[in-house]
């Protein structure tokens, strides 16, 4: 039952984050029931030791953090990192699609994603806009999330009477094949309220003076009956819609499922879970009135946009934020710049990201000697070639851990002929030098559109987290390397 409950909680978060400006939103609120303070990046931060505090970047990074009421300028960051970002269909900057009298949504795949799944699913579009905003005759732009609840497009699959072959192997055109279908032309212009502007809906020339201030001048980049689904779910005139950046979406909400009860099946476990667990751990583990009482460190959760693209970007983990981070806490406490590097060296990174579940009807795609299997808790992720960035000391870190609180873990090495993937562990072990541990809970169909994980491995994963940020700075104390 309290493996359920933190499940549960899990499919909370996952529902209300379709995108992850959603999960960022969620992970907001969560941190400020919780006590956490919002600074902002670009000003001046006034902290304190024994207080708690969170920064958003570019609303899809998050960095929370709780500094310890012994710490001073110099010591080490506890820090559990994640990614908010999962493979997905992004929409066009002009995604106007008309075909065969049919209203299609031009996408462009985001990440490596499983894309023969996204075939006939309910479909729905989520994300943020950028609305532009009258007020006292002066205007403003505002930042807003907007997720249509009920599923508006499909993306059909061609029936097997038309593609005989199609069982023995289903090859994917992402160009042409993945066009979600709105509606058909006719309904859409039959519907078309008399309100909407005439020059937006049938490309009618205009002399350009709306063009900063309407997202589809002319009628030439989005269909006007998705604006209007958009505009009345963020309570604005089409007219109103600046920009957007915006995602298909799976319309089925994520659930505690299978016979027993112990799978949760969602879409975006890959890596919400990991991002939900790190967060309710941190929170957690500095609720309690004492719990920062004899911290000396920085305990911390920073979960990262665009890691399924490689994370280089201004708010990937291949961006200076982490560091950033670490510099404006210590500097905070302590004017000497060559304190960062100190607190670096002092410092430790679990890179949280899910592992490949052994599945039992690809036995052979695992290592024998490394199968990570359902409710086995955690799995270290090794690599001889540094695709993670795990370490016999920082293994020893997690394994110490887990034993004190008898929490079960698990391995995994790929097997040498096939290639491995990799996480933010070595990004930011490189990028910073922190010493790092790449783990993560076991899955299966990871990038599909719909994946599955163990309950149990959801409260395991929660647990070693919280552990790991109540027992690092007393276990670190212990270990003796490079003296």
């Amino acid at each position: 039952m309290e493996s359920s409950a933190v499940a549960a909680d899990l499919v909370d978060f996952l529902n209300a984050s379709p995108t992850a400006f959603h999960a960022v939103d969620e992970a907001k609120k969560r941190l400020k029931s919780a006590g956490y303070v919002q600074i902002d990046e670009k000003q001046d931060w006034d902290l304190k030791a024994g207080n708690k505090y969170f920064f958003t970047r570019n609303y899809s990074t998050i960095v929370a953090f709780a500094i310890g009421k012994k710490y001073v300028a110099g010591n080490g960051f506890h820090i559990v990192g994640a990614h908010t970002d999962s493979p997905c269909l992004k929409l066009k900057p002009v995604s106007k699609v008309i075909k065969s009298g049919f209203l299609e949504v031009g996408v462009q795949t985001y990440g490596g994603g499983l894309w023969h799944t996204w075939f006939d699913r309910d479909l729905t579009v989520a994300g943020r806009m950028i609305i532009r905003n009258k007020k006292d005759g002066s205007e403003s732009y505002l930042h807003k999330l907007v997720r249509i609840e009920e599923p508006i497009m499909r993306i059909p699959t061609l029936a097997i009477h038309l593609e005989r072959g199609v069982n023995d192997g289903f090859k994917v055109n992402t160009q042409t094949h993945l066009l979600p279908v709105l509606a058909t032309s006719i309904k859409a212009e039959l519907n078309k309220p008399a309100s909407i502007d005439d020059s937006i809906g049938n490309g009618a020339p205009n002399d350009g003076s709306k063009s900063s201030k309407r997202i589809n001048p002319g009628g030439e980049q989005h269909h006007s009956l998705l604006l209007q689904l958009l505009a009345a779910q963020a309570g604005c005139e089409p007219g109103d819609i600046c920009d957007f950046e915006l995602q298909a979406c799976d319309a089925q909400p994520s659930i505690i499922a299978g016979a027993m009860k112990e799978f949760v099946f969602s879409g975006r476990l890959d890596n919400l879970c990991m991002s939900f667990c790190s967060l309710k751990a941190l929170i957690d583990a500095t609720s309690p009135e004492n719990s920062l009482e004899d911290e000396v460190g920085v305990r911390m959760v920073a979960l990262f946009d665009h890691e399924e693209v490689g994370s280089n970007s201004a708010q990937g983990a291949g961006s200076p934020v982490m560091f950033d981070a670490l510099s404006r806490i210590t500097s905070t406490f302590g004017p000497d710049s060559k304190l960062i590097q100190k607190a670096i060296q002092k410092s430790f990174l679990v890179s949280a990201d899910m592992a490949h579940a052994l599945h039992p009807n690809y036995p052979d795609k695992h290592e024998e000697n490394h199968q990570p299997k359902f409710h086995g808790g955690l799995v270290i992720k090794h690599n001889a070639n540094q695709r993670y960035a795990t370490n016999a000391i920082t293994s020893f870190v997690f394994r110490e851990i887990a034993a004190k609180h008898n929490i079960p873990l698990q391995d995994f090495v790929i097997r040498n002929d096939m290639p491995c993937g990799s996480t933010i562990g070595p990004i930011l072990a490189s990028g910073v030098g922190i010493r790092t541990v790449d783990v993560g809970a076991p899955q299966w169909s990871m990038h599909s559109i719909r994946e599955m994980c163990a309950v149990d491995d959801v409260k395991h994963s929660y647990e070693h987290f919280k552990a790991f940020f109540q027992d690092f700075s007393q276990l670190d104390g212990k270990i003796a390397v490079d003296i």
